[in-house]
């Protein structure tokens, strides 16, 4: 399957990030063709966390500081809540995500990944849906929060939970092929 042929897809995380929100949709993604890049505020590694405990490291690709999203034609949002917090209060990050969402490139965010989202200001009138905790915070950003296991919104793809990975993946994938919206 090359639905994706090279298409490049930046994934931003920081260490904390649920171990199955980044490895399963990044799996699917190299398996549909794209060419799948770590950023990060970290220089060298980021770790996981695996449901309860420190879980893997992978390789950071190119720092946040010296991303240009004119580089990458797709984004990924990993949830994990201590990822998404970090990210949340980086600027480089913020700025990052709003620029997908200004050039209207697609973006895929599953569990607490909309965190990083809200903090670009630009979620008034979006159709999302995400992990329940978060869910008055996208409330409170302007968005229609809906509990259904994937939700895309003009590129836009939100997933509620490592329960919901199939579905995401499908519609990232789907949504990705599709590029600018």
């Amino acid at each position: 399957m090359s639905k994706l042929k090279d298409k490049r897809v930046a994934v931003l995380s920081e260490s904390g990030f649920e171990e199955s929100e980044l490895t399963s949709p990044k799996s699917a993604l190299e398996e549909a063709g794209a060419i799948v890049y770590i950023i990060s505020p970290q220089k060298e590694t980021i770790r996981s966390w695996d449901k309860d405990n420190w879980g893997i490291e992978l390789k950071v690709d190119k720092n946040i500081s010296e991303a240009s999203i004119d580089d990458y034609d797709a984004l990924l949002l990993p949830g994990g809540v201590m990822n998404p917090d970090k990210l949340r209060k980086n600027e480089d990050a913020v700025a990052f995500t709003k620029a997908f969402l200004e050039s209207g490139k697609p973006i895929a965010a599953i569990c607490h990944g909309p965190q990083t989202l809200i903090e670009t200001g630009m979620l008034s009138g979006k159709e999302m849906t995400s992990y329940s905790s978060i869910k008055t915070d996208l409330i409170n950003a302007g968005v229609n929060w809906v509990d259904k296991e994937v939700v895309v919104d003009n590129g836009l793809v939100t997933s509620r939970s490592p329960k919901d990975l199939d579905a995401f993946n499908r519609k990232m994938i789907e949504e990705f092929a599709e590029g600018v919206h």
